[in-house]
C-alpha cells in the first residue's frame, strides 16, 4: 500500500510532466534552466529520487522534443545540457540505453550537419558524443556504424570556433581506443581531413594522427603524401605538428628517405660553398 509520502511525491511528479506537457517554447526554457540548476551532478539514484522513481519519464520528453525541433533552428543548448545531465549521470546505462534506443545518436550526428543550428548547440551535441563514446566499445561503434566519422570530421573541418574544435578532438581521441573493429575507419578520417582549409582542423588531426598511429602500427599508403604537402603550410602550429607526424610515418613506412630529403628541402636554408 502506497504511504502519503509516497503519494504526495507522485502527484508532484505527475504535476511536473503536466506543467511541462503544457508549457510553449519559453516556459519550457524556465523549466529547463531549473533542471539544470537543480540537478547538474546528480547520479542516477539521486535523479530517480528527485523525480519519484519516474526519471525516464522526463528524459523521454526531452529526447522527443529534440527530435521534433533539432531541424527547425531553434536553440538546443539547454535541451542538451539537461539530456546531458541524465547520460553523464553515475550508474545512468539505463538512461543512455534509453536515448539511444529511439536514435538519439543518430540526431546528434544530424544536428551537426544542419546549418541553421548555432555553433554552440553544435558543441553541445559533440559532448552527448563524447559521452556516449566513452561509455564503451559497443557505443563507439554504434557512433561508427551510424556513419559518425564522416559527420565529425566534416564537422571539424568546417566549424569556426577553436574550443569547438578541440572537443571534437577528444571525441575523434575516444573514438580511436579501445574500438578495434573501427579505429582504422577513425583513423583513415583523419588523414581525409589533412587537405582541408581550416589550419586548427589541420593541427588536431596530426596531433591525433599521431595517438591513432601509435595503437595501430601499419602505415596507410596516402598518408606520407598528405604529411608532406601539409608541411608546405604557411601557419607554423600545423609546421609543427607536420614534422612530428613525418617522423612517426618515416619509422614505419617505406619510403622514410623521400620523407626526410623533402622536410629538408622545404625546412633548411641552402647554404653555397664561399
Amino acid at each position: 500500500m502506497t504511504s502519503i509520502k509516497e503519494q504526495a511525491a507522485i502527484s508532484r511528479l505527475l504535476s511536473f510532466l503536466q506543467d511541462w506537457d503544457n508549457a510553449g517554447k519559453v516556459a519550457r526554457s524556465h523549466i529547463l534552466n531549473n533542471f539544470i540548476e537543480t540537478n547538474q551532478g546528480k547520479t542516477a539514484p539521486e535523479l530517480e529520487q528527485e523525480f519519484s522513481q519516474g526519471a525516464s519519464l522526463f528524459l523521454v520528453r526531452l529526447t522527443t522534443w529534440l527530435r521534433l525541433t533539432y531541424m527547425t533552428g531553434s536553440r538546443l543548448d539547454k535541451l542538451l545540457r539537461s539530456i546531458g545531465i541524465f547520460l553523464s549521470a553515475v550508474s545512468s546505462n539505463r538512461y543512455l540505453i534509453e536515448f539511444l534506443e529511439v536514435g538519439g545518436a543518430l540526431t546528434l550526428l544530424e544536428i551537426l550537419a544542419l546549418k541553421e543550428i548555432e555553433e554552440e548547440d553544435k558543441k553541445e551535441s559533440i559532448k552527448l558524443l563524447q559521452v556516449i563514446s566513452n561509455s564503451g566499445r559497443k557505443y563507439k561503434e554504434l557512433i561508427c556504424e551510424s556513419y559518425g566519422v564522416r559527420s565529425i570530421a566534416e564537422f571539424l573541418a568546417k566549424s569556426k570556433s577553436e574550443e569547438t574544435q578541440e572537443e571534437v578532438q577528444v571525441l575523434l581521441e575516444s573514438l580511436i581506443h579501445s574500438n578495434p573493429k573501427y579505429r582504422n575507419q577513425v583513423y583513415r578520417g583523419l588523414i581525409a581531413l589533412l587537405p582541408c582549409a581550416s589550419p586548427k582542423a589541420q593541427q588536431l588531426s596530426l596531433q591525433t594522427l599521431r595517438t591513432a598511429q601509435s595503437i595501430i602500427g601499419t602505415t596507410h599508403p596516402s598518408i606520407v603524401d598528405c604529411v608532406l604537402k601539409v608541411l608546405r603550410t604557411v601557419h607554423p602550429e600545423v609546421q609543427y605538428e607536420g614534422r612530428g607526424g613525418g617522423r612517426v610515418c618515416s619509422r614505419r613506412h617505406k619510403v622514410a628517405m623521400r620523407t626526410r630529403q623533402l622536410c629538408s628541402e622545404t625546412f633548411s636554408p641552402v647554404h653555397k660553398e664561399p
